[in-house]
């Protein structure tokens, strides 16, 4: 078994590389080939959930499952919230091949499958990219959604000004130029808008974007959403998996499973990116057409990041080699 630490994680994890592999597995996923159950979780007391996220990809030519935890009380005391690792198995034996750094994986995939979905639906001229957010989400998706618009403007808005100044100085340290601002001005200004937050009240509204804004909103929360429910109905919405989205919390998104549930947003209208990938669905029809991707995060992407990792990592013979 190859293991692998954060560090040599990050440094293999090709960004291109993993949005094409990202495609590669939801077209697997809308097209019934990857096998991707509902994750599950065990609360732990009153201080978080375990999370298990088994998938298996085809086209890939890889298994893996992640253990992930999420202890919202971990901010106050400096701590992560999200901690992760992912063990990948090799599927023609079953024989577990690598254990690899689950937080790096975590972060860029998802950032990444944000990428995927400006790259499909937002506007060809777009060149405002606004991230909400002062999280390590906030950060990665700065990092890799640029690559996939000639972006102008990078704006980052927080609550908190200093956390989302100390966005703005880690970004230039990856080459991102982008400025501190409220939330307000990063949803009204942005062509494209990335909400990585936990917060259960709509942040992005309605009444406050642009027409013909590409939303991308990665947020993980019990009981609600980034998203106002309003935006959700007036938008092409577009989703992982409609399956997923609408099981309970904590694999679905709350959110939308309102929308749904008070007949807000028809499931038939509700697209899988798979699927515009694919070709079989249309994705955005015009300029002003908004457009609204809700991830919840799914393992089948998990195992497109490792795939990723662990071809770099047998190229270079990166990481510790070990017998069980």
């Amino acid at each position: 078994m190859r293991i692998l630490d954060r560090a040599t994680v990050a440094e293999l994890l090709d960004l291109d590389q993993l949005v094409d592999a990202l495609a590669v597995a939801m077209t697997d996923l809308s097209a019934g080939r990857a096998t991707v159950p509902p994750r599950t979780g065990a609360a732990i007391a009153a201080a978080g959930v375990l999370v298990a996220m088994p998938a298996y990809c085809p086209s890939l030519g890889l298994a893996a499952a992640k253990l992930l935890t999420v202890y919202p009380g971990n901010a106050a005391a400096g701590r992560p919230v999200h901690q992760a690792v992912v063990v990948a198995v090799d599927p023609e034996t079953g024989s577990p091949v690598a254990l690899l750094d689950g937080d790096a994986i975590t972060e860029l995939r998802t950032a990444a499958g944000s990428a995927l979905s400006v790259r499909l639906l937002a506007r060809p001229d777009a060149r405002t990219l606004a991230v909400v957010g002062t999280g390590p989400q906030a950060l990665a998706h700065a990092r890799v959604v640029v690559r996939e618009r000639p972006f102008d403007r990078v704006l980052v808005g927080g609550r908190n000004r200093e956390r989302a100044e100390r966005v703005v100085a880690d970004l230039a340290a990856h080459g991102v130029d982008a400025t501190a601002c409220t939330i307000a001005e990063a949803v009204g200004e942005g062509d494209v808008v990335c909400g990585t937050t936990s917060a259960v009240e709509p942040l992005v509204r309605a009444g406050e974007v642009r027409d013909g804004v590409h939303v991308a909103a990665v947020g993980y929360a019990r009981g609600g959403g980034e998203v106002d429910p309003a935006l959700m109905a007036s938008a092409l919405l577009v989703v992982e998996h409609r399956d997923t989205v609408l099981t309970a919390w904590p694999a679905g998104a709350d959110d939308v499973i309102d929308a749904v549930a008070r007949g807000l947003v028809a499931l038939d209208d509700v697209v899988e990116i798979g699927e515009l990938v694919a070709g079989t669905r249309a994705g955005r029809t015009d300029d002003r057409q908004r457009t609204v991707y809700r991830s919840v995060g799914l393992a089948v992407q998990d195992v497109a990041a490792a795939a990723v990792v662990l071809r770099a990592a047998g190229t270079r013979g990166l990481g510790t080699v070990v017998e069980l």
